[in-house]
């Protein structure tokens, strides 16, 4: 085992010393030691109660024979640092967590690891920390947090945070009183667990499951539940067993596996920040996965699911329909069904045993949503490197869009014009300048989105930008532009009044402008000044990439 090298032998006669001040015992010798990697903090919601979930873990752990060490990441909650200089600091989180566990992993020669995730960065973060260590490894997610209920017209309506998001958008239009609003932001959250939608967090916490690190039910069981808990325990016994036969997290996930994972993600219609994780997941784990597969992917795959933002079902409808399990069944003729599991069982194992329990939540192939796919990348002479859309989340009308583009240089000069409501019918609000390196950090941008739906524009007005859309997002709203405005990307060249055409069914993003027109405008651009020189942030922009690599460090 890796842990001998701390415990066994003459010359660690120290390091057992300090093993038995933390009250370890001769005995346990030749037991492995589980480092339980725990992202609890009390300000977070979806984490708020991953001690409960730890403290199960760990007792699985011991009833299988091992011998737990918990320790902590950091964690952002983005709902909280969204739309102010907070935001710049969830993306480059992800690299941190990662670092910050191979650091732990190492120096304490842990052998093997159970990782405690629920939000949107620590996900992908501790998913892209198991592939670097590839030591046994299983997750097991917080769990979504429940919907909110509110009385509509009599009638009980779910609600949740992007809910809240919107309702300041319909106070700006006059459609909400402020006091409505507060009565609704006091009830959208009703408790712990990551916000209750198809968003950046359930999304990734679903293709855990999906990428074969998760115990069936990882995605999709509340965190309120028993289950959860039973679930939490579970993993902790399983993990031991992965030590025993010594299977690693690069014998699960592999080209097969992120090819699954795409399959269900079109199908859930779920975060395009997916494509950004997943893509940091295949790089770091020495996986070809080009972009332009996921086109591939997603004409070939129907949705089947619609959930908040995009419908009014939540995690918790989908847990009662059949959860995860149930729609990769619904999708077994499409899927890899000799992918491994950290159960221990294929995919193919795992599909026999499903169940589907609700036809209104999880839709059959034959009456899909959709034939293709929640989620689209685009290319063109504005998006040479790609682009994404949540697809499944658009109006129809907004699949083909043309119109003039209205610039703003950053998030906030974006939120200040559409709240002086300054953008017209049939303008494209492009957001440029936040992208990885010229945020920094590729800002999250709920609030401009939210706050177009909410004045009911969301079928009206499209938005790209070369930074990043909450999973909870809808509308026309184009992400990841690439290459960014920083590197001197298209982006950086467009003007007022300059013609873009959209078009989602035909993959395009261009704008109407020939390509020496655009290499002269961008020759005249000034040299680009980074806007922070200081810290953390100062060294992730120099080392960052392009979203298109999903926002990984240069090797």
């Amino acid at each position: 085992m890796k842990s001998d090298i701390i415990k066994r032998g003459v010359e660690r006669a120290p390091h057992r010393s300090l093993l038995y001040a933390l009250g370890w015992q001769r005995k346990d010798i030749d037991k492995p030691f589980i480092g339980i990697v725990n992202s609890f903090t009390e300000i977070v919601p979806g984490h708020a109660h991953l001690q409960d979930i730890s403290r199960e873990v760990k007792n699985g752990v011991y009833s299988g024979g091992g011998i737990p060490f918990e320790f902590n990441t950091v964690a952002v909650c983005d709902g909280i640092a969204m739309n102010h200089t907070g935001m710049k600091y969830s993306l480059p989180s992800r690299e941190l967590i990662t670092d910050s566990i191979e650091i732990m992993a190492e120096a304490h020669a842990f052998d093997a690891l159970v990782f405690i995730p629920n939000c949107d960065k620590v996900v992908p973060g501790m998913l892209m920390a198991a592939v670097r260590l590839n030591i046994p490894a299983i997750f097991v997610s917080g769990g979504p947090m429940l919907a909110g209920s509110i009385s509509d017209n009599g009638k009980i309506k779910k609600v949740d945070l992007i809910s809240v998001f919107e309702a300041v958008g319909k106070v700006s239009k006059g459609e909400m009183t402020e006091e409505e609003m507060e009565q609704l932001e006091e009830i959208a959250c009703p408790g712990c667990g990551s916000c209750a939608g198809m968003f950046t967090a359930n999304t990734m916490n679903c293709l855990t499951e999906v990428l074969g690190m998760g115990l069936v039910g990882n995605g999709t069981i509340p965190a309120v539940s028993g289950r959860r808990r039973q679930l939490a325990r579970k993993a902790g016994q399983r993990v031991v067993e992965l030590v025993r036969n010594d299977v690693r997290p690069r014998d699960i996930i592999n080209k097969n596996s992120i090819y699954n994972a795409f399959i269900v993600d079109m199908a859930l219609g779920g975060s395009s920040n997916s494509v950004l994780h997943l893509a940091a997941l295949a790089h770091e784990a020495e996986i070809d996965f080009p972009l332009s597969l996921i086109n591939e992917i997603s004409e070939n795959t129907p949705q089947l699911c619609k959930l908040s933002p995009a419908g009014e079902h939540r995690i918790e409808d989908l847990d009662r329909a059949g959860g995860i399990s149930g729609v990769m069944k619904e999708l077994n003729s499409l899927l890899n069904l000799e992918a491994k599991s950290v159960s221990g069982k294929s995919l193919a194992q795992i599909n026999a045993e499903a169940d589907i329990l609700d036809r209104k939540v999880i839709h059959t192939k034959e009456n899909a949503y959709s034939e293709t796919g929640g989620i689209a990348m685009l290319f063109g002479n504005l998006a040479p490197e790609g682009a994404v859309v949540k697809r499944g989340a658009v109006a129809l009308e907004m699949l083909v869009h043309q119109g003039p583009a209205r610039i703003f240089d950053s998030e906030e000069e974006a939120t200040s014009g559409i709240m002086a409501h300054d953008i017209k019918p049939g303008d494209v609000v492009v957001i440029r300048n936040e992208g990885p390196r010229g945020g920094p950090g590729m800002k999250e941008m709920l609030t401009p989105t939210s706050l177009l739906s909410g004045m009911g524009m969301d079928k009206e007005v499209a938005l790209i930008t070369d930074g990043r859309f909450s999973g909870g997002s809808r509308g026309a709203a184009i992400g990841h532009v690439s290459p960014e405005a920083a590197s001197r990307g298209p982006i950086a060249a467009l003007k007022d009044g300059d013609i873009i055409k959209i078009d989602i069914p035909n993959h395009k993003l261009e704008v109407e402008l020939s390509d020496k027109a655009i290499a002269e405008r961008l020759m005249n651009l000034k040299a680009f000044v980074p806007k922070i020189n200081t810290g953390y942030l100062k060294r992730y922009a120099e080392k960052v990439q392009s979203a298109s690599t999903g926002a990984v460090f240069e090797r």
